[in-house]
């Protein structure tokens, strides 16, 4: 009997080339592996909620607080709607003069139909600062909070530092709390400010500039094309193949809900490397231990392994999260459960994420522990669970791992990358 399998696709907007690539392909290959279920999933939705009390806090129980910004915008999230409403809050209004309302249109396309439209002039006027389309502030790249000042953002992440400002206090809300909270100088519920609810109807007028799209070069034209690279746009490291016993030492250890921030972080100190992982490897989980990048180092770059609590690798999507560390030698993660985005981008990169068979197993291991999995080629072929020794202890856990035969291919090349090159010849 074929292998049943069940898949949820998220629909995220017009789609794209990352779409294909992200969602779309991976989805199709897997009829190819068996019998494909598919279903339409609000992911998120899905997620299970660790800390309630933070995310689902109602305004007015924060409400009357003082703020110095209120953020609308970034990459993800805000779509036109969300601008458009938040221009005809402050129409002819003033934001509080401490208070910086600051405008991060998600896209060129959003920009150019808010001055079309006519609500651009409506947030500069009323005091708004207007930035650059792209992620900005929500990955700490300008607009950091004061020390020790709220935050208020639209953005859809919110860990600790995220922000660009250690020690930050963000709180995410509605487009519709941040304009009104600007105006107010508080955190104010917007049902209670004194004016209409706004009255918005999509427009027919919507500009689209095709022009600025290219279309793919033919192969002919691709290969007389020389790239010019900067010193910080660098090829990937080659990623070595899965070895037949994997062999290393627990070079950290941490507790529940860790963020891809604390994995890798974000802001202007990192992001400048762009695509040099060797110099983008050594913040590699910064927040948590600063020693990690000197001791995988002094360790010598070989195989290591890193356990973690429930949650492993919330938060954003970044790739760096994962390329950091396979880059300075992780090869698996042995956690009691990981978030969904980071479990699949770690196995992008060939690094195994293994799930706890007995969760309280985790507290048996401690930091530097020597951990053999023998065969573990053979067996992830063949199998579902692995046995995990501990050396010093002389002990031994059951793990297993929730792969796809495609998935476990990825593995055993090293990376996806690896994968596609040698079915592309």
């Amino acid at each position: 009997m074929r292998e049943i399998v069940l898949t949820g696709i998220k629909p995220s907007g017009t789609p794209h080339l990352g779409n294909y690539f992200g969602m779309i392909k991976p989805a199709l290959d897997l009829v190819d592996e068996g019998q494909a279920l598919y279903f339409i999933a609000d992911y998120h939705a899905l997620t299970t909620v660790k800390i309630p009390e933070n995310l689902n806090r109602q305004v007015y129980e924060v409400a009357g607080r003082e703020i110095y910004q209120s953020y609308i915008g970034s990459s993800a999230n805000p779509g036109f709607r969300d601008f458009a409403i938040a221009a005809l809050i402050v129409a002819d209004r003033q934001v509080v003069d401490r208070v910086s309302l600051d405008i991060n249109p998600t896209s060129r396309q959003i920009l150019e139909n808010l001055v079309h439209l006519g609500y651009l002039e409506k947030l500069i006027h009323a005091g708004a600062r207007i930035h650059q389309p792209g992620c900005n502030g929500c990955i700490g790249m300008g607009q950091a909070p004061a020390t020790g000042k709220i935050s208020l953002r639209t953005v859809p992440r919110n860990f600790p530092g995220r922000s660009g400002t250690k020690g930050d206090q963000v709180y995410l809300c509605s487009p519709e709390t941040a304009a009104v909270s600007a105006l107010m100088g508080v955190i104010t519920d917007p049902r209670q400010f004194d004016a209409p609810y706004p009255e918005y109807t999509e427009s027919r007028s919507i500009k689209i500039n095709t022009d600025m799209l290219v279309p793919p070069l033919t192969p002919d034209e691709r290969t007389a094309i020389e790239l010019e690279k900067g010193p910080n746009i660098q090829p990937l490291p080659d990623f070595t193949p899965l070895p037949e016993t994997l062999r290393g030492p627990v070079l950290l250890k941490m507790g529940d809900n860790v963020s891809t921030d604390e994995i890798m972080p974000a802001g202007n100190r990192i992001l400048p490397f762009r695509s040099n992982i060797p110099e983008i490897s050594k913040f590699t989980f910064s927040r948590i231990d600063e020693s990690f990048y000197d001791r995988a180092v002094a360790f010598g770059k070989e195989d290591f392994f890193v356990v973690g609590g429930d949650n492993y690798g919330q938060g954003s999507s970044r790739e760096h999260a994962v390329l950091g560390p396979r880059y300075l030698g992780l090869r698996a993660v042995i956690a009691k459960s990981f978030a969904r985005i980071h479990w699949q981008n770690l196995i992008n990169f060939g690094m195994l994420p293994l799930t706890f068979k007995t969760p309280g197993d985790r507290e048996d291991i401690d930091q530097d522990d020597l951990l053999t999995i023998d065969d573990i080629r053979n067996i992830i072929q063949k199998g579902k669970t692995l046995t995990v020794i501990n050396a010093p202890k002389k002990r031994d856990y059951r793990v297993d791992h929730a792969l796809s035969r495609r998935q476990v291919e990825m593995v055993l090349q090293g990376s996806l990358i690896t994968v596609i090159r040698k079915k592309s010849g």
